[in-house]
Order: C-alpha cells, then sequence, then structure tokens
C-alpha cells in the first residue's frame, strides 16, 4: 500500500542545487525580459518609421463628414463631425493645455508615452472592480489617446492596448510634446458632433477656441471623459459639476492659484444658442438613411444632393402652419413627375416634434381611398358616363350610409365619385371584388396591410401619407408607375458614387383607365367635395374623412406636381370642422398656388381609345369637366331646399336634387291630363329585357345605352363578360 512518504523525493536538493535552479531560472526569465524588450524596441522603432508626417496628422479628419445640398445646389444641412479651425501650440490659450493636461494626464512632460504609475494605478482599481462592467480606467496617457484616436478604433481588448501602448511609445519618438498636444487638442471628440477645441468652442460658447476663459476651458476639459453625459446643452448641471472636479485638479496640480480657483464660476459662463431646426429635417431624416443601401460603405466625407426644392418648402411649410387647425398636426408630401420629392412636412414644427406623419404614420384614408375601387371599376369596364344608381345596400350585414344621409337614384359614375356617394362605392367594390381592390392598392404602392371587408372601399385600413401621394402621381402619369427619391447624387472626394436614374418601364394600368381615372379626379375638384383645391388653373384631386373627423386629407395634382397633404391629431381624437375638403383642401391650394406659379398651364387630356373589348376600335371616348357648382364652402353637396308645405312635389326631391348636380335637364311639364306622378329612384324605368339588334358596323356588339350600361350596377347579372 502506497503512503505519502513514498511519493517524496529520495533526497532533497542541496542549497548549492537550490542556488543553481535560481540563476537558471532569474537567467531564463532575464533573457526573455530582454528578447521581450528587443522586440519592444524593434516594434517601436519599426512603428515610427510608419507613421505619417505632422503635417499629414494635420490634414486627416476623423469621423465622417455628410455635407446635403437642395436641389439648386444651397448647403441644407452638414452632419457628422465638425472640425473647426486647427489651432497651433502657440494660439491654445494656457488655461486650456493646463486644464487637459491636469484632468487627463498629469505627468504628459515627463513620461515617455506610457505611465506605469498610472498603469499601476489602473490595474488596482481593475481588482477592485472585478466582477463589475466598469472598464479598466485611468491607464491612457494623453499620447495614447492620441493614437487611438488617429489610427485606432474604440473596440476595447488587450491586443488593442497592447497596439496603443507601442504607437504612444513611437510617437513620443518622433514627435514633440507641444505636438502631440497640439495633436490631442485639435481631434479629441468634445461631444456635439465637435471634434477639437476650436469646433467645442463654438458649438458651446459661439467663439473660437482662442478667446476660451478658465471656466470655459474647465468645461470642455471636462467633457472627454463623457462627452453626453458631460455636455452643457444636455445637463448643464452635471458640466458645471464636472468643471468644478477640473479647476480643483487644476489647483492640486499647481497649474492655477486658489485665488483663481475661486474666482471662476462655471455656472456663469454663457451658452451659445442652440441651431435653429425647420422642417427641411423632416426630408433630411427621411432621405439619408437610404445612402446604406444606395452607396457601399465609406469613410470619405459625403457630398449629397438632393431633390428638395427650398421655395416649395418653404411654402409647404407656410400652407400647413397657416390652414392646420390648433389642436391638430399636419403634413405635406409633394411629388415631381418622376418621383422626386420637392418638399416635405412631416408636422408643425420640428423642434416640438421630430416625429415625420408623411412617412411614418399610418392613419385612415377615409374616401381618398376610392381611388383605387375606382380604378379597379374602370379597368373592369366601367366608364365615367355609365349610369348608377345611389341607393340603400347591405352587403355581408353592413350597410354603408352617405355623408348627406340621403339617397339621390340614378346618377352617373362621375357624380358618384365627385360627391363620394359611399353606396355606389361599396356596390362597385362588390362587383369588382374587395380583393381587387386591395390589390389595386398595392400595386399602386400601398405598403400597409389592407383588409378585405366590406367596409375597406370607405378607406377603413391605415395608409402612410407618402405612399397615397405616390399612388396619385402614378395616375397622372397616365398609369406609369411613380416612386418617391430624394437623393439625386452623391461624392465622394469629388467622384461620383452614385446617380439617381428614373425608372418608367412599370406601368401599373392602362392608358385608358388612368385618363378616365383622371376625368373623375378633375370633377370632384371642380364640382365636388374637392372644389376648396381649385388654383385657377385645371387640378385633379380627391378628399378623404374619416369618422368623427379624426382624419382629413386632399391628395391632387397640377402641371405635373402631385401633393398630398393630411391633417389630424397624434393621438386619433377628433378635430371639430376637420373634412378633407376644408383645411387639407386649403393647404394644398395655398401651397399648389405657389409651387406651381412658375410651370406653364398643363390641361389633362382624358381623349383615350377604349380597347377592343370595350367599345369600336374607331370610337374614342372624351369628356371635359363638369362646369355644376353645387356645393357649399366646405365642399359638400348642397341639398335643395324643401317644398311648400302641401307641394304635391314631395316625390320628385331626390330626382330634381340629382338634375342639379348633375347638370340634368329636368322632366319636361306633361299637359294636365297627362301629368303622371314623376318616378322617385326606385322606380326609374328600365329598357326592355330583350336587346336591341346589333349596329351595322358594330361587329354583331350590341349597342347598349347609356341607361342599359348603368343597369350594371343594379343588376351584375347583366354585366357582359370580359
Amino acid at each position: 500500500m502506497a503512503t505519502i512518504k513514498s511519493y517524496l523525493p529520495k533526497r532533497w536538493p542541496t542549497k548549492a542545487e537550490w542556488k543553481r535552479y535560481g540563476l537558471w531560472t532569474a537567467g531564463g526569465a532575464g533573457a526573455l525580459g530582454l528578447l521581450a524588450f528587443i522586440a519592444l524596441l524593434i516594434a517601436v522603432f519599426s512603428t515610427k518609421g510608419s507613421l505619417p508626417s505632422f503635417g499629414e496628422l494635420q490634414r486627416s479628419p476623423n469621423g465622417q463628414m455628410i455635407r446635403v445640398h437642395a436641389a439648386d445646389g444651397t448647403v441644407l444641412v452638414s452632419l457628422g463631425p465638425s472640425y473647426g479651425e486647427w489651432v497651433s501650440y502657440e494660439q491654445i490659450p494656457q488655461v486650456m493645455k493646463d486644464a487637459i493636461i491636469a484632468v487627463e494626464d498629469r505627468r504628459f512632460e515627463s513620461h515617455w508615452g506610457i505611465d506605469p504609475r498610472g498603469m499601476l494605478r489602473a490595474v488596482r482599481l481593475g481588482i477592485a472592480n472585478s466582477g463589475s462592467d466598469r472598464r479598466l480606467q485611468g491607464a491612457s496617457t494623453i499620447t495614447q489617446q492620441v493614437a487611438r484616436t488617429i489610427f485606432l478604433s474604440n473596440k476595447y481588448d488587450f491586443g488593442r492596448k497592447m497596439r496603443e501602448a507601442v504607437l504612444a511609445l513611437a510617437m513620443e519618438q518622433k514627435f514633440s510634446k507641444e505636438q502631440i498636444l497640439e495633436l490631442y487638442l485639435n481631434k479629441v471628440y468634445f461631444g456635439g458632433g465637435a471634434y477639437g477645441i476650436d469646433a467645442a468652442s463654438r458649438r458651446f460658447f459661439g467663439h473660437p477656441a482662442t478667446k476660451l476663459t478658465l471656466s470655459e476651458a474647465a468645461i470642455i476639459a471636462g467633457l472627454v471623459k463623457a462627452p453626453s453625459h458631460y455636455s452643457p446643452t444636455a445637463d448643464a448641471q452635471a458640466a458645471i459639476d464636472r468643471a468644478a472636479v477640473v479647476l480643483r485638479v487644476m489647483e492640486e496640480t499647481g497649474k492655477i492659484t486658489a485665488a483663481q480657483a475661486a474666482g471662476a464660476d462655471p455656472k456663469m459662463v454663457k451658452l451659445a444658442p442652440e441651431p435653429k431646426q425647420n422642417s427641411i429635417r423632416y426630408f433630411t431624416d427621411w432621405a439619408l438613411p437610404q445612402l446604406e443601401v444606395l452607396i457601399d460603405e465609406t469613410e470619405a466625407p459625403l457630398e449629397v444632393w438632393t431633390t428638395l426644392d427650398l421655395g416649395m418648402q418653404r411654402a409647404a411649410d407656410d400652407a400647413i402652419r397657416a390652414n392646420t387647425p390648433g389642436s391638430a398636426q399636419g403634413a405635406l408630401v409633394s411629388l415631381d413627375r418622376d418621383g422626386a420629392v420637392r418638399a416635405m412636412v412631416g408636422g408643425k414644427d420640428y423642434v416640438a416634434s421630430i416625429y415625420n406623419r408623411a412617412t411614418k404614420a399610418e392613419r385612415q384614408p377615409g374616401s381618398a381611398f376610392k381611388l383605387f375601387v375606382y380604378l379597379a371599376a374602370l379597368e373592369a369596364g366601367h366608364r365615367p358616363d355609365d349610369l348608377v344608381i345611389d341607393e340603400p345596400v347591405t352587403i355581408r350585414g353592413w350597410t354603408p350610409r352617405n355623408n348627406s344621409g340621403r339617397n339621390s337614384g340614378e346618377m352617373t359614375l362621375r357624380a358618384a365619385f365627385a360627391y363620394s356617394i359611399n353606396t355606389v362605392a361599396a356596390k362597385l367594390g362588390q362587383e369588382v371584388g374587395f380583393g381587387t381592390v386591395a390589390d389595386m392598392a398595392r400595386r399602386f404602392g400601398i405598403t400597409t396591410q389592407i383588409n378585405t371587408q366590406p367596409a375597406m372601399v370607405l378607406g377603413t385600413s391605415n395608409v402612410r401619407l407618402i405612399d397615397m401621394t405616390r399612388a396619385f402621381a402614378s395616375v397622372s402619369q397616365r398609369g406609369v408607375a411613380v416612386t418617391p427619391y430624394g437623393i439625386t447624387r452623391v461624392t465622394a472626394n469629388g467622384a461620383v458614387i452614385y446617380q439617381h436614374e428614373v425608372d418608367t418601364s412599370r406601368v401599373l394600368v392602362g392608358e385608358h383607365v388612368a385618363a378616365q381615372m383622371i376625368d373623375l379626379l378633375q370633377t370632384a375638384v371642380n364640382t365636388g367635395t374637392g372644389k376648396a383645391a381649385q388654383i385657377g388653373r385645371p387640378v385633379a384631386g380627391k378628399t378623404g374623412t374619416t369618422t368623427s373627423n379624426k382624419d382629413g386629407w386632399f391628395l391632387g395634382f397640377s402641371s405635373g406636381l402631385t401633393t398630398g397633404v393630411w391633417m389630424g391629431r397624434d393621438d386619433a381624437k377628433a378635430v371639430p370642422g376637420l373634412q378633407g375638403g376644408t383645411a387639407p383642401a386649403r393647404a394644398f391650394s395655398a401651397y399648389m398656388r405657389k409651387a406651381v406659379a412658375g410651370r406653364a398651364v398643363e390641361n389633362f387630356d382624358t381623349q383615350v381609345t377604349l380597347p377592343e373589348w370595350q367599345g369600336d376600335n374607331e370610337t374614342e371616348y372624351f369628356s371635359g369637366p363638369d362646369n355644376s357648382v353645387f356645393v357649399d364652402e366646405d365642399g359638400n353637396p348642397i341639398e335643395p331646399d324643401a317644398p311648400a308645405p302641401g307641394s304635391s312635389e314631395n316625390e320628385k326631391l331626390d330626382q330634381e336634387w340629382l338634375d342639379r348636380v348633375t347638370g340634368n335637364d329636368p322632366p319636361q311639364q306633361q299637359p294636365q291630363q297627362q301629368q303622371q306622378p314623376a318616378p322617385g329612384p326606385r322606380d326609374i324605368p328600365r329598357p326592355p329585357a330583350t336587346a336591341p339588334s346589333p349596329r351595322p358596323d358594330s361587329g354583331g356588339r350590341d349597342d347598349r345605352s347609356d341607361r342599359d350600361r348603368g343597369e350594371r350596377l343594379a343588376d351584375p347579372a347583366r354585366r357582359p363578360a370580359n
């Protein structure tokens, strides 16, 4: 059985042998240390030889600057780091030099790049804070910070610290202390996008670094430890407290006297006013993130040219501010023919709210969504002059009601759209299929979820303003897809790295469908709910209002410019009096009058050749705008006055109102002995059940009358197969 004694050595080393072992160990350690020292010297002097010159380091910026231009080249905004002017060592105020050395590296003048005492202190702190999330602190000298700022990343690991130390030792061999401190004070990050003391001084105090006072220098020196935490614009008290620490350390190290420390008062420092923000930032906040997709990653400064028109942007901002109800928010997007965003307003005040309601808010569009219902109906074969019947209807248990609370009987499809008749839209949706309407909306660029319940035809699905504006722009371009874009060109170091190309290859609907839709949209502005959007030249558009006046929309186009306006509260509460035909239409008009003032007046060409299945090859359809003006100042249809008491004409009320708004001649008065009660909307005579004989030149096609075509909604079974 083995015992402990059996494991012990049979003979212990003698004292001489122990001494010999110690010498061997010491010699090995010394050799290893010498090799390490030689390797360090080789690394340092090798690195020294590869370091750029001081002049080159002065020219190389840190971080990426992005300068954004308007369409005319005007600089809209400069984003990213700001560098200010380079301040030479001789120009740097002594209080700034003393403050940064005292708080960041008090042995800067005596060490040779790394500070062993500081490193030992940092190791002790690291051991004391082991197990916590606190990093090793206090070990980096000013020289090491310069090396990290210029040559390395902020990734924290042992390998980076070793490279940082080698670079610091090499820099101390190549550059003087004055040059190193000059580099540091011109390159270190002080927060607020400011690199270097001149940028920081201008950013926080509004004057160059050469005019820094002791209190201001203490505030700036205190920023290096945690720029965002101690920023005077983000937390003034934290900045003041940190500056007091800097002043105390300066006194302890003999940089200033007790009297100077007592005389400095960071609380009395006057900060520069914050740069004024405006609605342009809504546009840049939307456009600039697209750079990640448009260009490859680069650290070079970028010049970005955009589509924004400053004159149109000012007009848009003025229109939203002037017309949006006090309790509501407003948004506007304006697209040129090719999709170029000429103006974008995401809210009444960017400073108060940076939320971009033009591109992010999802709200119900109300009757503006009928654009897709009627596009689907026109594509299926309907025409603007088709007769339809406004009558009560129930679909899957849902019964839509008109805004007027009444039904008006027979009217043209054009009139039904112009006066936003809900029952007709519901029957059209049922006829073509609610899924077909949803597909049409997606085809035209609606990216949000669309339900296919019957009520969807009245705009119950949430949409974005920019998507709806895109859809109307595509209609204005005769059915060719329009995609909004905000960036036209990007350059880096003078070389073009991105150039936008317009794609006109996608056709969403046939030209005849788009032309007929433009006819309907123009009538809605000329005589319908969008009358307030008129601007003295041809306009086509549509209003939208949601339940309880929570949202108001107007979208339309003129002279190649398409504009969408939305208004409502962020909390989706009702806004008294808000309708698409009121404030949104007025904002549209106010903006467009200025935006298209320099453009030629363009009449809408609604003349089309219908496809063979829809009519004769030679048949051309043309319709001008309806010139009747039976709407009130809010864009709502005017109902006729009630007849006098005892009148026998009550049963004619609906038909007479219809005649007024559609411009039809009233029925001729017949002799007394032949007078019959006027038909109500449900008693309108129907054509014979048998179809008339084909015309000789129609190729066997039925020569249906307008009234017979109107039967398609009342009796879908009679609709000819496509």
